[in-house]
Formats: C-alpha cells, structure tokens, sequence
C-alpha cells in the first residue's frame, strides 16, 4: 500500500476485521450446515458466500477504470446455492477477498476523491469503498446470525459474549 493513507488503511482494516468475522462464523458450521436455508425466504451461508465473492469479483476487478457492474455478471445465480464443496467455496472466497486487499494496496488517499462507476452511477472512490464496506457487512451479520441459529448453544462468540462486557473492558484499562 502507498505509504501514508491511513483511510484507505483504516478502510483495509475494517475489510480484514469483516473477512475475520464471516470466517470466524463458517469455521463452525459443518459442511451440510453451510447449505442450510432456517426458513424459505433465507439464503444458506454457502448462497451469501457465493454472492459475496461474485459481488466482490464484479466492483474490484479493473476497480478505477471500468463500471463496477461487470456486463458479465449474473447476480441472481449468485443466490443459488451451488452445493460446492466447502474446499471449492473457501478458494473463491479467498480469491474473491484477495482482489479486495490487492486492489487497495494500490490506492492512496489521494485517489479517494476520484471517480468510479457503479452500474453507471459516479462514486467517489471512498463512497464506493463505504458503500462495499456496508453491504459485505450486512452479510456478514446473515452469516453470523445463521450460523449462531444453527449452532444453538454450542456457538463460539466472535465479539464479546452476553456476560463478558465487564471483564473486557477492565482488560483494555475502561
């Protein structure tokens, strides 16, 4: 990364915190419970997973010179759950999140106020960043919330536990 950006390293750090946390979630869930829907109306975490990498695939590919709505992209597809295997969604995950990391270490803040497109409408390069940063968010929260429903008690928090607040905060000096 260019040296002396920190908003476009402050923007990476929130992307690896939300990478962490998703996979902080799929570790515990076994292979069939990746494809798990908890009602009909809800995607398995392997669908979002897909959705996610397709997405990611899609805005940072060519990210400052092309729109960030790939003409070859099939979003709708992305919500159908493949049944790949754990391995196969795991390595386009990662592609997918590489792309990410590559692209912004190439940014500085400089570049922050120029132009990108998203489905022909201009963003500000930080405004396309935040918009990407709130949208993988959202599914991060999905992710999360499946996998805690579908591990009941048996859930490993990824943030602080209910109970746990006094005990963290005494370990940072609050």
């Amino acid at each position: 990364m260019p040296t002396d950006s920190p908003i476009v390293e402050a923007c990476t750090a929130e992307f690896r915190s939300l990478k962490k946390m998703a996979e902080g979630a799929i570790s515990q869930l076994s292979d069939t419970e990746l494809h798990a829907r908890i009602n009909p109306l809800q995607n398995s975490v392997a669908a979002i997973m897909q959705h996610v990498a397709g997405n990611i695939i899609s805005r940072w590919t060519d990210f400052l010179t092309t729109d960030g709505e790939k003409p070859g992209r099939d979003r709708e597809a992305e919500f159908a759950d493949r049944q790949l295997p754990r391995e196969e969604l795991m390595a386009t995950w990662e592609a997918a999140w590489a792309l990410v990391f590559n692209t912004l270490a190439t940014l500085s803040d400089q570049d922050l106020s120029r132009t990108v497109y998203i489905r022909k409408e201009p963003h500000t390069v930080f405004k396309a960043i935040n918009r990407q940063t709130a949208h993988y968010a959202f599914h991060v929260g999905q992710i999360a919330l499946i996998g805690k429903h579908l591990r009941g008690t048996g859930w490993r928090y990824l943030t602080i536990p209910p109970g746990g607040t006094a005990a963290f905060n005494a370990a940072k000096g609050v």
